[in-house]
């Protein structure tokens, strides 16, 4: 590397430092052009969390997976690209990992067809040994191609279209390895007219089985959604793509399995989602479904792993609406911080993982009883704080906070709980458009009991600001206000709840810039 290229990365870090936007301890792709940014290929292997990132390098013109790794989930190590582009092709689009007994990890994914017409695309599958930095491509492709992102197999004597992009993680089951893959290229071609074959609308995956990770045979449809567009199920205009699919503890840590199964996915026009549900044999049973995302698609593209603590932890990028070139900030691509999951009852839980806490410093407690209207806070870093509440509502119908607030702009995101919307709220129709997605109030499905009380955890990281309600629902979004570095204001709010205990602690940054 010469002097001047020296000088440059130099120049680009100071440039990423300033940037106030740029979050400081959520994972921020640092190559440039995030776009998409797609979470993938997440394990844990030898007391490190590995964790894949799409990202387009313009130096190779090709949509790499870049890799990064932690033992605390807080600060990450960035490894050689696991995947770039290969004989001509543009890369790699999304897919997921595996540990098997002997330590060989494997990444399932995408591959682009070849630029000069030799393939069609493919679900494609490589492997590295510790430490992890020199991922080979198996051979065979695990599932060719007929044409992009469909296989052509034979059942029953006739050729059959299935399933060939966005292969989920492997897992393995009676000697055997499976995986499922996405649906989008064949709902496009057979199930988006009305008249369409049922088989062909909506949302399914396709499963796929090998004894050797190398020779892959199609089983049969890996689920149905038995409840297509009811309840907020999802509709036959959504596919299945980016699947994860690992088993659900019945703790947060150190948990026992339950014997269910989360089905972590994206619709491409409904953002991320899930379904909870048993394995029957060699096919998933849907039982419960829930969403991440409900006013557009800005949480997206999930990816999860299991950990030694019984910990299913989860990605999501969080979509910034840029279209087209990255612009003068220089870089794109932010994820949500490490999310736990698991399974209490019929009740889907969720909480950032515990990490987060050693993060924290410079603690503030505040007394303020009842609020009716709107109570100031002085927060001592409104641009990047936790605030963890819990909230006795009585009569009260409403309760939670504004952040990120500037009295000259009118500018503040405002999170509540509302009682008769029997929702979580974050509000940010006051905030600029991020991009393509104009300023929306999101609410999410959260009834509260007669007597519960209400626990907030609340965490703002400047662009990026993240809610849990009592561990059963979160939202996570993006915002820009016009003016970064004033738009620091908090207020507690609400119509009669007490505030019985209130707390906040300034976050530490732990991204490297």
């Amino acid at each position: 590397m010469d002097q001047a290229s020296h000088v440059s990365a130099r120049l680009y870090r100071e440039a990423l430092l300033h940037d106030p936007n740029r979050p400081l301890y959520h994972f921020a792709i640092a190559d440039g052009d995030g776009m998409p940014g797609d979470s993938n290929g997440a394990f844990f292997a030898d007391g490190r969390y590995h964790l894949m990132y799409l990202y387009r390098s313009h130096a190779d013109d090709t949509f790499n997976w870049g890799h990064i790794s932690s033992r605390d989930l807080l600060h990450w190590r960035h490894h050689p690209d696991a995947l770039r582009g290969e004989k001509g092709d543009e890369g790699a689009f999304s897919g997921g990992a595996f540990v098997d007994e002997d330590g060989a990890a494997y990444l399932t994914f995408w591959k682009f067809a070849a630029r000069d017409g030799s393939d069609n695309s493919a679900i494609a599958i490589a492997r590295a040994y510790p430490p992890y930095d020199a991922w080979e491509r198996l051979r065979p492709v695990a599932v060719p191609a007929a044409e992009w992102g469909i296989a052509s197999v034979n059942v029953d004597g006739q050729d059959v279209p299935v399933c060939c992009a966005d292969p989920s993680n492997i897992w393995k089951k009676d000697g055997w390895y499976y995986m499922q893959t996405g649906n989008l290229c064949v709902l496009n071609k057979y199930g988006r007219e009305e008249n369409a074959p049922r088989e062909y609308q909506g949302d399914w995956t396709d499963l796929f089985k090998s004894r050797d990770l190398i020779h892959w045979r199609y089983v049969h449809r890996f689920y149905h959604n038995p409840r297509m567009g009811a309840d907020d199920w999802p509709d036959r205009t959504e596919d299945d793509m980016c699947p994860s699919f690992l088993p659900l503890y019945d703790q947060k840590s150190g948990g026992k399995p339950t014997g269910k199964y989360l089905q972590l996915f994206i619709a491409h026009n409904r953002g991320s989602q899930y379904y909870v549900g048993r394995l029957e044999g060699e096919t998933f049973v849907p039982e419960i479904h829930g969403r991440f995302s409900w006013k557009d698609r800005m949480c997206f593209a999930p990816e999860a792993l299991v950990d030694d603590q019984n910990r299913q932890i989860a990605w999501h990028w969080i979509m910034d609406g840029s279209e087209g070139d990255i612009g003068p900030a220089g870089w794109r691509g932010v994820y949500n911080f490490p999310r736990v999951l698991w399974l209490e009852g019929d009740t889907l839980k969720m909480a950032p993982a515990q990490e987060l806490d050693r993060l924290q410093f410079r603690p503030q407690r505040f007394d303020i009883g009842t609020v009716r209207g709107e109570t100031p806070l002085a927060i001592a870093n409104g641009e990047s704080f936790r605030l963890r509440a819990s909230i006795r509502m009585g009569h009260a119908r409403r309760a939670g906070f504004a952040v990120r607030e500037d009295d000259e702009t009118g500018e503040r995101v405002e999170i509540c709980v509302d009682r008769d919307r029997q929702a979580l709220v974050m509000d940010v129709s006051s905030m600029p458009a991020a991009g393509q997605f104009a300023p929306v109030q999101e609410e999410a499905p959260f009834a509260l009991g007669e007597d519960e009380e209400l626990r907030l955890d609340l965490f703002v990281d400047r662009s990026v600001i993240e809610v849990y309600a009592n561990e059963r629902q979160a939202i996570c979004r993006l915002v820009f206000p016009t003016r970064p570095h004033r738009a620091l204001g908090v207020q507690a709010l609400s119509d009669g709840a007490e505030y019985v205990s209130l707390d906040a602690w300034e976050m530490d940054a732990s991204n490297p810039y």
